[in-house]
């Protein structure tokens, strides 16, 4: 049983790593965008929840609301001020370093808030935990919420591009902006609606991840952020299922890492399988190789 639980763990953890990928992929893929503050978002998120609980007294379900709009407005913000004037930057270097510093005001601005204490999460899933095999195989209300949740989430945003105006604008401005917006299609709204989904499931993700490891800290979403990066990365970047299917191997993977290897060695392994990986299909699993014109 103990294999059955470490899988399921390992699923739900991936699960967030796979909503957070979303933000990164879909950036990359429709601005040609990395956006290291995305993991930050995620911390913004959890604190405007733990917020709006314990001081201004919201129901959880009003209070994750609050959370999504705020980082939606957030996400926004971020991208009308850091990223839209280098949109057509000559470096991509440029972008880079505003993102991590961008990153690193967040951080700071939480600093300055919230202190460096951790502070303790309350889970704000209402979903009880599954007893199964005569009590054998426990699985707790978080992790059923995190699993549903990404696949409602991965089924939702697939529509939406697929069958929306909005999702046909992005597919239109990924492949070629110049195009696009010669077909009237407004490219800066487009790479603004963007982020703020990729903001939205940050939120989403944040509650799921500190309902699961309920401390929080202005640092909490650094890690994920860097690994939910390996994912999209892993799954290859651009594409939504590969989104999902790199943060599901890759939980899988650091779980059974630390539960058959070593704790210590967890993330190390992580990286190790991405290299691999890497080496054999540079474009990720499902990434489609680009031939550029001459």
């Amino acid at each position: 049983m103990s294999f059955i639980s470490y899988l399921i763990n390992g699923i739900s953890l991936g699960s967030v790593y796979a909503i957070i990928a979303l933000g990164y992929t879909m950036v990359y893929g429709i601005a040609k965008m990395l956006n290291f503050a995305h993991g930050d978002v995620i911390m913004i998120g959890a604190y405007v929840v733990m917020t709006a609980i314990a001081s201004a007294g919201l129901s959880p379900l009003a209070a994750v609301l609050l959370a999504i709009v705020f980082c939606t407005v957030l996400g926004v913000l971020i991208e009308s001020v850091a990223y839209r004037p280098l949109l057509n930057a000559s470096s991509s270097l440029a972008v880079l370093i505003t993102a991590i510093g961008v990153s690193y005001l967040l951080q700071n601005v939480a600093l300055l808030i919230f202190g460096a204490n951790t502070k303790s999460f309350s889970s704000v899933v209402p979903v009880p935990a599954l007893v199964l095999a005569g009590g054998k195989l426990t699985i707790a209300g978080e992790t059923i919420a995190t699993i549903i949740s990404c696949v409602i989430i991965m089924v939702v945003l697939t529509l939406f591009i697929k069958k929306s105006k909005a999702g046909q604008a992005m597919l239109a401005v990924s492949e070629d902006k110049g195009a696009a917006q010669l077909m009237g299609i407004n490219v800066n709204g487009t790479i603004a609606l963007t982020f703020a989904i990729g903001s939205a499931l940050a939120a989403v993700a944040g509650v799921l991840l500190c309902s699961a490891y309920p401390s929080l800290t202005p640092y909490t979403g650094a890690m994920p952020g860097i690994k939910a990066f390996v994912a999209a990365v892993f799954g290859g970047i651009g594409s939504i299922p590969g989104a999902l299917i790199g943060g599901i191997l890759l939980g899988v993977i650091e779980i059974f890492g630390k539960a058959y290897i070593s704790s210590q060695m967890a993330d190390a392994i992580v990286f190790g399988v991405l290299i691999i990986v890497l080496i054999v299909k540079p474009t990720g699993i499902l990434g489609k190789n680009i031939q550029e014109k001459v």
